[in-house]
């Protein structure tokens, strides 16, 4: 996997774009993106599990059921969330516009939206940006599209690699957003990734299930779920290469998609609202790597360890509390933590270690934990940020 420029537009026969319309007042930035295949494409996705998805996550359900996709349009500023019957008549009339912009069937455009929730959707500046995104679609258009769909993100996100497989090269693009509401089982994050590949619905589900489940899953700013969480994988198989199910190339692609869907996570880790830390928990020593992950999202998701790493503080008693309440059966003498190099407790009880020289790991911008609970097979790694006082700034005007 080589890294290279270019984003979501990068594999072959993608163009994008981002314009701004104004849907919030004051802004000078894009706010309307749109991703388009030159072909047919087959798509999957994963979506928030609340019961309170947004209309276009309803929508983009029932595209990727059908399977075949050419693009996505998205919106920031506003979620379409908790808008009633209106907000599914907003999200037909929205397909309805593109269909006609870019003359494809309104069964072929996924649809996303995020930003404030409960806000009837301003629907003439949403046509706009769909008339504005189709004339202005290029293939340099991955900045403007990645730019467009931040909200309370710093920075835009935009990721390319390229791939040699036994078949041939192909290309994976993607732009991704997200800062807060970030909890695993997806969060207020909506990540587009495309590729040149061809693969087949089934098969390109199954890779992005698995892909998400060890990325966008396994991380934490808030532990806040959002409604209009989103990851899409376009395929249009512009590259000639066709991924088959149980092949040699299949297995190195979805590794690849694995690492680069993990790249994209920890961006979002590393942009968290107010984050000045970014943390990589790892655990091993447990039964299972199910068993694992519940100790590294339990320290992860943590109030008291997050503000901690946000204070620079080796409290290890907080750790091996959380790693303690996580549900896994571990015998508590077996407890082994370290930061860094420091090793902070070993077989359960405080170790010999210089309380300057835990403190100094957690001055650094990232660093690493690792626990060992035991002698068993079971390991997971898990992404999660400090809780600042600036987080609670961004959060408690959010609206204005």
């Amino acid at each position: 996997m080589k890294n290279i420029d270019g984003g979501v537009t990068a594999p072959k026969g993608y163009r994008a774009s981002g314009v701004r319309v104004g849907l919030k007042p004051g802004s000078e930035k894009e706010d309307c993106a749109l991703v388009l295949s030159d072909e047919a494409a087959t798509v999957s996705g994963m979506f928030t599990t609340s019961v309170m998805k947004a209309p276009p996550v309803h929508w983009d359900v029932k595209i990727c059921e059908g399977g075949h996709a050419r693009g996505v349009f998205i919106n920031s500023v506003n979620a379409n969330a908790a808008t009633g019957e209106q907000g599914h008549k907003d999200v037909q009339a929205t397909a309805e516009r593109l269909a006609v912009a870019l003359n494809v069937s309104d069964s072929e455009m996924c649809i996303c939206s995020t930003g404030v929730i409960g806000v009837p959707m301003p629907m003439d500046l949403i046509f706009e940006g769909i008339d504005s995104c189709a004339n202005s679609l290029s293939e340099g258009g991955s900045l403007a599209a990645a730019t467009a769909i931040m909200t309370t993100d710093t920075i835009p996100k935009e990721f390319a690699v390229e791939l040699p497989l036994t078949s041939g090269t192909v290309r994976l693009g993607a732009i991704a957003k997200g800062s807060g509401m970030i909890s695993p089982n997806m969060a207020t994050m909506i990540c587009i990734v495309t590729t040149d590949a061809a693969i087949a619905p089934d098969l390109s589900q199954t890779l992005l299930r698995s892909a998400v489940r060890s990325s966008f899953n396994r991380i934490s700013v808030d532990n806040d779920m959002s409604t209009s969480d989103t990851v899409l994988l376009f395929a249009n198989g512009q590259s000639g290469i066709s991924l088959e199910e149980g092949s040699a190339d299949a297995a190195a692609f979805g590794e690849t998609l694995t690492a680069f869907c993990q790249d994209a996570a920890k961006a979002l880790v590393k942009d968290g609202e107010g984050a000045t830390k970014f943390v990589e928990i790892a655990v091993s020593g447990t039964a299972t790597d199910e068993n694992a992950e519940r100790i590294a999202r339990a320290i992860g998701n943590s109030q008291l360890c997050k503000t901690a790493f946000f204070g620079q503080d080796p409290n290890w008693g907080r750790f091996a509390c959380a790693a303690g309440y996580a549900g896994v059966d571990f015998d508590p003498a077996a407890l082994d933590i370290r930061l860094g190099d420091v090793q902070l407790t070993q077989d359960g009880l405080v170790a010999e270690y210089a309380e300057e020289d835990a403190a100094a790991v957690m001055l650094k911008d990232e660093f690493r934990m690792e626990l060992s609970v035991g002698n068993g097979p079971g390991k997971a790694v898990f992404w999660t940020s400090d809780l600042s006082h600036g987080y609670v700034s961004i959060n408690a005007d959010y609206r204005s």
